[in-house]
């Protein structure tokens, strides 16, 4: 029995030849380049794409929050933990603290007043924490603009018992909305100079900056061209999706994730309904194809419509020969929330189950 009749739906599926090839394809690229990949995880949130992502050569791991930090080093996978995100609140202070009795941890921050509660709270607790600056390269979220402003509150972390200032960082995230591949290579070239140029005027005053870290699996190819970015922080590059298709680099064969869904009516020739819906594809949009998701077996049909439970596919003359119980796997416009909506995934090779990895990140928004 395959694995299409074997699972029951909707679930998610991985293709592990497919997962294997990303991440090899990931770690070679940066072996080429001479850079480190400090992987996201908030994309997969296993413990077992994690081991995978470390035996091809990545030595750390980027967390977006605490607690997918905790989750990860309680598997044991990584002895180093980057904090992209702002750590702010006595409550997480204190968790990020029992952290660092554990693994060895870097928290991004972009302003004074939380590095002084981290300075603070690292004082009192006997500890140093390694800070890296997040800087602004356009997404116009969170950071810094690149030189002077950093400079700045280099200046002031220096005066910071506690905190150890190691380098800088930015998530280009911006790039998504590049429209084709040269002027995604052009948005991603500007924003890595900007990096490396605010790298380079803080050595020039004295800070010595060992991390200069790039984010963004569009990107990922195109800012670590830029001489001078150290690493990388990919996340989305293990599964891929829906939004990856839009400037053409990639397609269905390089999507490992895949919702597995079951067609429970069809209440007309043009109309399909499938048991997925908003409880199980995340809602985000795609500039890559109208709808909510791409069907791998009739591309040119459309997930028009879903509710909490169902999804309306619209069919084409060519799809109309899909029934009931039929099952169709969907690539999810945007896999990280996807993966998030699920307590694991099951890893199919060969058309045959051969793993069912839990998701031991799920959840952890705080």
């Amino acid at each position: 029995m395959g694995f299409r009749e074997a699972l029951d739906t909707p679930c998610l599926v991985v293709h592990e030849e497919i997962l294997e090839h990303n991440v090899n394809v990931m770690a070679h690229y940066a072996r080429s380049r001479g850079i480190n990949v400090r992987p996201h995880q908030k994309t997969h949130k296993t413990a077992e794409i994690a081991r995978m992502q470390r035996d091809a050569g990545a030595t750390s791991a980027t967390c977006a929050k605490l607690g997918e930090a905790e989750a990860l080093v309680g598997a044991g996978v990584f002895d180093e933990i980057l904090i992209a995100n702002q750590i702010v609140g006595e409550q997480k202070v204190k968790r990020l603290l029992a952290l660092m009795d554990r693994v060895h941890m870097i928290v991004a921050v972009d302003g004074p007043e939380a590095a002084q509660a981290l300075s603070d709270a690292c004082v009192a607790a006997g500890k140093t924490l390694d800070v890296i600056i997040e800087v602004n390269t356009g997404l116009n979220r969170a950071g810094l603009t690149p030189g002077e402003d950093v400079l700045t509150l280099a200046r002031l972390l220096h005066e910071m018992p506690g905190l150890r200032l190691r380098g800088i960082m930015t998530h280009e995230g911006h790039v998504a909305q590049a429209k084709t591949a040269d002027e995604l290579d052009a948005v991603a070239a500007k924003a890595g100079e900007a990096l490396v140029a605010t790298a380079n005027l803080l050595r020039a005053n004295g800070f010595e900056i060992d991390i200069v870290s790039a984010g963004s699996t569009p990107a990922a190819f195109s800012t670590t061209k830029v001489d001078g970015i150290t690493e990388m922080r990919p996340g989305t590059y293990v599964f891929n999706d829906n939004t990856a298709f839009r400037i053409g680099r990639i397609g269905p064969e390089r999507c490992a994730l895949r919702i597995l869904t079951t067609v429970i009516s069809r209440p007309s020739p043009d109309r399909a309904i499938v048991d997925a819906g908003s409880k199980t594809l995340a809602m985000d949009p795609s500039p890559s194809k109208p709808g909510h998701g791409y069907i791998v077996e009739y591309p040119t049909a459309t997930i028009v419509r879903i509710s909490e439970e169902h999804g309306v596919i619209e069919l084409p003359e060519e799809a109309r020969g899909l029934k009931v119980g039929d099952r169709i796997e969907i690539i999810p416009n945007h896999v990280c929330p996807t993966v998030n909506l699920q307590d694991e995934m099951f890893v199919v090779r060969d058309d045959e189950v051969v793993a069912c990895w839990d998701i031991i990140g799920r959840g952890k928004v705080r």
